[in-house]
């Protein structure tokens, strides 16, 4: 080991060390919970809880126990028991720290550690994965040992109803997506009634891919979006403009940016084609935006790269997981521009209505924790952003995985066919091999090539992202071939010799079994059916024969010399070529990576200068390789400087982000003690003598006469917002003879009263007067919000200007946006004044008569209309009882409200 890896190591040594001796506190336990019986082991999650909650111990006192405790229910209910490296890890995560374990270590299993002990306070854990399928998974996998233990184990995932979500969240420990999370949050500050939001408070959050969720995703903030004005025609026809344009004539690209400006003769082209005198005119603002859409379209945005089109929709690809993103939509009139450039159906703009970054929702928590097989290469960005520290976990056996040294060619052609030469050579001893590419573009070209080579192969993009979990675990076996885009967060082990499990469900499948029959067979719930008692017979047997199989195929796959991982070029992370190579190796396993590089790939043609000049030395063909360590160590400075931008990139968002998350916290603060339902008449009643203050000074002034005052204005304005049909409400008399103070009380106490009769009228009616300033709050300041979020986003569209001034764009947008949150409340005090000193309350109609008696007088000839008695004779009403009269109300709010 260098000496300066050695010294940059040591902080990581000393946590281990830590954590070494604390995991040995656990395994000293083993033989105490080893003798309970079942019963006695589910008892200890009581005592647990009653020392935690009576006896003022804290959940470090508890930890060497209920690590135990899991451990031993883990063996029980799994038939895994937790190794000591993934106490380890489960004690950082309850540290609040990040846990970097190598891909086959079981970090699923790890996260059942702290899950399971800071359930313990009652508040509620959220494990939180990358899709669905995993957290549905991960909930009934782990979920067993939990259970087991007598907590409560949910799953909140996409399509449930509020229900079933407010159920999964009142669980100890619920499993869900990091999208469904977040939304599930912004969709709590939008509602209007307490009971219908879903969440408790965010107390702990365990993040599985944690790197792949807080740094590859932060970039992107989750929206949630209603149907905004109709998409225009300018979409289709910048798209005509654009296509029209020669690269470098009349627009230039910045690829390492990726952002695209037109020249000056692309701006007079424009000028000409959409007739306008100056394009830079700021009533052209809008145009240069479609315009900008349609070039960032065309020439930066590439099919089966950065998106897909299926089913006659644009569906963006993640590009560091090669999955679909299904509902998430390029905002700013992007995606409207891509469908204009594919000639798809244009869907409408949206509005947004409430929107948060990854990274300020998880800083809501009050202690966050991670774990993956990549992160200390982000360590900073963790530090800086989130303050994680992150530790790299010893793996439980040597890792015997050999990565070959990078071989760098001159040009395409040359690498692919070494590629194809090796995946030849491997299929044909037998040697499974995966494939990683960067898009999808480039994973069915090279599916090409072994097509004509006649090489069976399995393809995993985004195209065919539905078998993935088959196709991954079955990745393993002898003449194996598998081409798959980057492998980040795929959540399925590749297992030398084939996955028995899969391999078993795939001969019930063939044998008729329905999937969800399937499923329950392999679980640990009841089979309550026959069909599914008689899947779970076979599914034991066919298990038994595949493990037989699996393990006899496995020893001729590490003869062989294991997984062979094949990179077709270099990501422009180091963490998701890390990823890719994690996938062989696993627990001991043998195998071999190596990356196949061309100097026209991306990152080598946009970063790697130096790599070019060491090249030039070399006069070489295209099918003679270069490699060494120097190359090595050049690639991956060209992959610190992409990451060092996108760290960048990444901090601009979270600063813009952090203006709008300050004014976010004190909207959705407000909003919570509204649906919490603290009383709001004091608070109208404030904002009614501010509205009533700030009018009169609005057209008054004390410096001179009343008669240069704009009385006309002042009147004008006091019957639009305060007393609707009173002209003339402050006349001659009292401007000449009071002073201004005396004004205001006097507009003040005229429109206290009439709000007072308002809510005197709605008693007497039985309404109930304060859930309507409820509403009314609530209403004015969601409409209000969502504006000034539209307000905000167009500010910060236009504020990179301000660098021209010397003057930072960020501080401009700060300053700029609270003095634009200053005015929303001011605006929002003014519409919820006028809403509630306008408002015509609809009270229901009087309760209708019953048939009325007739009696005649005998002598005058007169009727009288006698009313009936409604306190009936044999039962007294109750006064919560419903009104005998028919009306539909309670005795008490209708004929029995006067007794």
């Amino acid at each position: 080991m260098g000496l300066i890896s050695f010294i940059t190591g040591s902080d990581n040594r000393r946590n281990v060390k830590k954590l070494s001796a604390r995991a040995e506190q656990v395994l000293a336990l083993e033989g105490k919970f080893s003798g309970m019986t079942d019963d006695e082991l589910r008892g200890m999650t009581e005592q647990f809880k009653k020392r935690y909650s009576e006896n003022f111990e804290t959940l470090d006192d508890l930890l060497p126990e209920a690590f135990a405790v899991v451990r031993e229910a883990g063996k029980r209910v799994l038939n895994m028991q937790h190794f000591k490296v993934q106490i380890m890890g489960g004690i950082a995560l309850h540290q609040g720290r990040i846990a970097e374990m190598r891909t086959g270590e079981g970090k699923t299993l790890v996260s059942t550690l702290p899950a399971y002990l800071n359930a313990l306070t009652g508040r509620g854990v959220h494990v939180v994965t990358v899709n669905d399928y995993l957290a549905r998974r991960d909930a009934e996998w782990m979920g067993k040992i939990h259970r087991f233990l007598g907590l409560t184990v949910g799953v909140a995932i996409s399509g449930m109803k509020p229900d079933e979500k407010r159920a999964a969240y009142n669980c100890d420990i619920t499993y869900g997506t990091n999208n469904e999370f977040g939304f599930d949050y912004l969709r709590d500050n939008m509602v209007v009634r307490r009971a219908d939001m879903v969440q408790r408070d965010l107390a702990f959050a365990i993040i599985d891919e944690v790197d792949s969720i807080l740094i590859d995703e932060a970039r992107t903030p989750l929206i949630i979006s209603g149907k905004g004005g109709k998409s225009s025609e300018m979409y289709s026809r910048a798209n005509r403009f654009a296509r029209r344009l020669v690269r470098d004539e009349d627009y230039e690209v910045d690829e390492k940016k990726r952002a695209i400006n037109l020249t000056e003769n692309g701006i007079a082209k424009a000028e000409t084609y959409f007739d306008v005198e100056n394009l830079a005119d700021i009533e052209n603002t809008e145009l240069y935006h479609y315009i900008n859409n349609a070039l960032k379209a065309n020439f930066i945005m590439h099919r089966d790269q950065d998106y897909i089109v299926n089913d006659g929709e644009v569906v963006i690809v993640d590009e560091f997981t090669g999955r679909l993103m299904i509902g998430r939509r390029y905002n700013d009139g992007l995606h409207q521009a891509i469908e204009a450039k594919e000639n798809v159906r244009i869907q409408s703009e949206n509005k947004t209505l409430a929107t948060i970054t990854f990274q300020n929702y998880f800083r809501l928590y009050d202690k966050l924790s991670g774990m993956t097989g990549t992160a200390k290469t982000e360590e900073n960005e963790f530090r800086s952003i989130y303050k994680l520290d992150v530790v790299t976990i010893p793996t439980n056996l040597p890792i015997q995985r050999v990565d070959e040294n990078d071989l760098l060619f001159t040009g395409v052609a040359g690498k692919t066919r070494a590629i194809v030469e090796d995946i030849k050579e491997c299929y044909d001893r037998g040697q499974p091999v995966l494939v990683g590419t960067t898009n999808v573009e480039k994973s069915e070209e090279l599916s090409k090539i072994l097509r004509r080579e006649k090489i069976p192969h399995n393809v995993l993009n985004a195209k065919n992202h539905a078998k993935e979990a088959a196709i991954i675990a079955q990745a393993g076996r002898l003449h194996q071939v598998t081409i798959a885009t980057n492998m980040a967060g795929r959540g399925t082990d590749i297992m030398l010799g084939g996955n028995a499990e899969f391999m078993a469900k795939e001969k019930l499948l063939k044998d008729g079994f329905e999937e969800a029959d399937i499923d329950l067979a392999a679980s640990v719930f009841p089979a309550e059916t026959d069909e599914v008692k008689k899947a779970r017979e076979l599914y034991n047997q066919y298990l038994q024969e595949f493990k037989k199989e699996v393990a006899a195929e496995k020893e001729k796959v590490i003869a062989f010399g294991g997984l062979r991982i094949i990179g077709t070029e270099r990501h422009e992370s180091r963490r998701i070529d890390n990823q890719l190579r994690g996938r062989a190796g696993r627990q001991g396993d043998m195998g071999s990576s190596i990356f196949y590089l061309s100097a026209e790939d991306d990152v080598l043609r946009l970063w790697g200068e130096r790599l070019k000049k060491v090249m030039s030395m070399f006069k070489v063909d295209e099918d003679t390789p270069l490699s060494a360590k120097i190359l090595s160590r050049q690639i991956e400075n060209a992959q610190r400087n992409i990451e060092g931008r996108n760290f960048s990139v990444r901090k601009s968002v979270l600063e813009y982000d952090n203006v709008m998350n300050k004014q976010r916290e004190i909207i959705y603060a407000e909003r919570g003690k509204v649906l919490k339902g603290m009383p709001m008449h004091d608070e109208i009643l404030k904002i009614l003598r501010d509205r009533c203050d700030s009018t009169v000074d609005a057209y008054t002034d004390p410096k001179v006469d009343y008669d240069e005052w704009d009385a006309e204005g002042l009147n004008k304005e006091v019957e639009r917002k305060f007393m609707p049909g009173v002209a003339e409400f402050f006349d001659e008399d009292k401007l000449k003879n009071y002073t201004l103070d005396e004004l205001k009380d006097m507009l003040y106490q005229a429109v206290n009263d009439a709000y007072q009769a308002k809510i005197d009228e709605a008693k007497e009616h039985g309404v109930d007067f304060e859930e309507i300033e409820r509403y009314v709050m609530l209403r004015v300041v969601d409409q209000k919000w969502m504006d000034h979020i539209d307000n905000m986003d167009a500010l910060r569209s236009g504020i990179g200007l301000k660098a021209y001034g010397q003057q930072d764009p960020v501080i401009a947008y700060q300053q700029e946006g609270f003095e634009m949150f200053d005015e929303m409340i001011n605006n929002i005090h003014d519409d919820v004044t006028v809403m509630l000193m306008h408002a015509n309350v609809e009270y229901p109609p009087a309760p209708p008569k019953q048939e009325t008696e007739l009696i005649e007088n005998h002598g005058d000839g007169e009727r009288q209309v006698k009313e009936p008695d409604v306190t009936p004779k044999s039962k007294q009403i109750g006064r919560n009882d419903a009104c005998p009269c028919g009306s539909g109300k309670k005795y008490k709010n209708c004929c029995g409200k006067d007794l």
